[in-house]
């Protein structure tokens, strides 16, 4: 017989009862991959890389747009930046460094991180040009999202951004975020108006997000020119019952 005591007060519906025990925050580690490596910054090494490839003459500063920071005067006003993201656990930064050179070509980070609830997200994503559209640049997303939900046992990853960042928006479908709407009015950045998208991924839909992401990085997957044969997208599989990613505005699907 039930114990009493379990019914909800005046019959209302609540959320299931969890064995529940909070996670730990993530730590200044590095994660590596076949294609990249995830590491701590180092404000003194990569200051000046990370300024090459997302400043003129040799990068492009339109990588900073939605981000609340940047561009940046030099490469010393970038240093200073980064000296202080390696005293900060949240957000906590990386740099993303493509094998086997090990040169800083962008950073991302965990931020908004609540080990009580086990939610985390990853953003504050800057790929410089080299690093854009690469394997390695998804390889590297993989591994936080995996680092979170297989290591630290977060039960769901977020993907936010500014809902007008196309190219986030369709990053955060192909990866296998669920779109779940739009914040109005969320923040104020840079001086505008900031409308938030909001995409995340659970620990029910995780394993097959990453076999699908184990599928598309293989050798196998690959030609003889490193382009890829089947889409990530293609290689996620259908999502649980009950978990379905919701259209995006335009009516689209995951990719």
């Amino acid at each position: 017989m039930s114990d009493p005591g379990d019914a909800p007060p005046g019959g209302r519906p609540l959320g299931e009862p969890l064995d529940w025990t909070p996670v730990e925050p993530p730590a200044r580690i590095a994660l590596r991959g076949a294609h990249v490596l995830v590491r701590p910054v180092d404000a003194a090494g990569d200051a000046q890389p990370l300024y090459s490839v997302s400043h003129p003459p040799d990068g492009d500063p339109a990588v900073w747009t939605y981000l609340p920071d940047g561009p940046y005067r030099s490469a010393e006003h970038l240093r200073e930046m980064l000296s202080w993201s390696q005293t900060s656990t949240d957000p906590l930064y990386f740099a993303l460094a493509p094998l086997p050179e090990e040169r800083a070509l962008g950073i991302a980070s965990y931020l908004r991180i609540t080990p009580e609830f086990g939610v985390i997200e990853i953003g504050h994503i800057l790929l410089g040009a080299p690093l854009q559209r690469t394997t390695a640049a998804t390889e590297a997303i993989f591994l936080l999202m995996g680092h979170a939900f297989d290591d630290l046992g977060y039960r769901r990853v977020e993907w936010k951004c500014n809902a007008l960042n196309a190219p986030s928006r369709r990053a955060a479908q192909r990866l296998g975020f669920t779109f779940e709407g739009v914040f109005r009015k969320h923040q104020v950045v840079k001086g505008r108006n900031r409308d938030t998208a909001w995409y995340a991924i659970t620990d029910e839909q995780w394993p097959t997000i990453r076999a699908g992401f184990q599928a598309w990085l293989a050798p196998a997957n690959f030609d003889a020119h490193g382009r890829q044969i089947r889409p990530l997208g293609e290689l996620i599989a259908a999502e649980p019952a009950g978990s379905r990613a919701a259209a995006e505005p335009d009516g689209s699907r995951p990719r």
